[in-house]
């Protein structure tokens, strides 16, 4: 049987930072979901240098376990990405703040000639029944504002962790990424844009999490920074796309 024959339908990629109490049932729900599809699929979870039982518990789970030492969330997830055998690669944040079931909208929004689809909170129809406290809300506003005016235009919200990609749009932009932080979406889609590749953004149901791993305002500080960074990259043709 040949490799493309063998190919997952779908890829679930989940970047995972000292997750061990929230994994296991996230990753229970997940196979629950791809339980009831008519489909194969895989989920890899990427341990990004925890110190607590993360690939334990993801092992006992029965997944596949990668183990990224470099620190940051897009090296975690640019491993994933790169790693995973899907048709279809999908990543997501392991507090599953947005549900799995979600990801039939954006399957079919991919559906509808798009190359790459988001999932936004930033939409008048995108339902957030638990909303993040006021002050992240507003750094994240005036962030995503900035974003906008310096490298990726049109888009409400580049950094919801729910991202589905057809297999070789995720590997031309994962090779090409230089960002290991949270930045790494903002690179992504802003390779995207100056590709001429369509992104679709679609409204979902989010629910916060209060038990982050993100440093609101220090981290928008950090990615503001690699903003610069990306645009300099691109200028410098330091990308390979």
């Amino acid at each position: 049987m040949s490799e493309e024959r063998q190919r997952p339908f779908l890829s679930v990629v989940i970047p995972a930072y000292n997750e061990e109490r929230r994994l296991g049932p996230t990753l229970a729900r997940i196979k629950e979901y791809l339980g009831a599809q008519g489909y194969e699929a895989e989920i890899l979870v990427v341990n990004n240098a925890s110190s607590d039982r993360t690939s334990e518990v993801a092992r006992k789970a029965g997944v596949e376990v990668l183990e990224e030492p470099q620190r940051g969330k897009g090296a975690a997830v640019r491993r994933g990405m790169l790693a995973a055998r899907g048709e279809y690669l999908l990543f997501s944040d392991a507090d599953l703040s947005t549900p799995i079931d979600e990801m039939e909208k954006l399957m079919q929004a991919l559906r509808e000639e798009n190359d790459i689809v988001i999932a936004s909170r930033g939409l008048p129809d995108s339902r957030l029944p638990v909303r993040q406290p006021w002050y992240r809300e507003l750094v994240g506003r005036v962030g995503n504002v900035l974003v906008r005016l310096v490298a990726v235009r049109g888009i409400r919200d580049t950094q919801c962790g729910f991202k589905l990609f057809p297999r070789q749009v995720a590997r031309r932009l994962f090779g090409a990424q230089r960002m290991r932080g949270i930045a790494f979406d903002m690179e992504i889609l802003f390779l995207a844009q100056r590709l001429g590749l369509k992104i679709a953004e679609v409204p979902v149901t989010w629910i916060d999490s209060p038990d982050t791993r993100i440093n609101r305002v220090r981290d928008s500080l950090d990615a503001l920074k690699d903003l610069m960074r990306i645009r300099f990259n691109w200028m410098r043709g330091r990308y390979r796309v």
